[in-house]
């Protein structure tokens, strides 16, 4: 039996296995597979941009995928769990690209962060991108991956759950809690 796009049941997580083995191949030939995945994901979270992002969902992809690939070796047991690594890897091609993009000093450019459950862009410079990943460095670590799964990945509770080996009640609380710790880091000043 096949699944839609032609991939056979268990292909991903045959060529994750290979990867963890060792086959350098192994994931040049299983990014066609997750291709589309990947680009869900990285459209959704340039949307969160509102536009005033000069970075293209190709590009991002690609970017991650360099940076995946540059790794040495992807330690993922299944099509999830890959896609939440690629999601941390998007968050730092976003951060490394904020960074040089201040360091130019071009100013002006608009990257949107927003914590909320439905992508709603919110105009922010470079600088609040800078300070938001400083304070997701500072999260308990499983939380920090749900915010980078749920915010940068646009995953699903149910297939972070999977991802991290969670329940999806741990997801959620999880969320929950740092969604309120960043708020509060992030804006000090203002009231819940």
């Amino acid at each position: 039996m096949e699944i839609p796009g032609g991939t056979a049941p268990g292909e991903v997580t045959r060529l994750l296995e290979a990867a963890e083995a060792g086959d350098s191949g192994a994931l040049d030939r299983l990014l066609p597979l997750i291709y589309e995945d990947l680009r869900r994901v990285a459209h959704r979270q340039l949307d969160r941009e509102g536009g005033g992002h000069t970075l293209q969902t190709t590009a991002l992809i690609h970017e991650a995928y360099l940076k995946l690939a540059g790794s040495g070796s992807v330690s993922a047991s299944s099509r999830a769990h890959l896609l939440a690594i690629a999601a941390r890897a998007m968050r730092q091609v976003l951060v490394d690209y904020a960074r040089r993009r201040k360091a130019a000093k071009r100013g002006g450019g608009v990257i949107s962060v927003t914590l909320g459950d439905e992508p709603q862009p919110t105009d922010a410079s470079a600088e609040d991108f800078l300070a938001l990943d400083e304070a997701l460095e500072q999260l308990d670590p499983r939380q920090r991956q749900v915010i980078e799964c749920r915010f940068f990945g646009g995953m699903e509770e149910k297939d972070i759950a999977v991802a991290l080996g969670v329940s999806e009640r741990t997801v959620r609380r999880d969320w929950v809690k740092a969604r309120a710790w960043l708020y509060q880091s992030l804006y000090p000043n203002k009231a819940p």
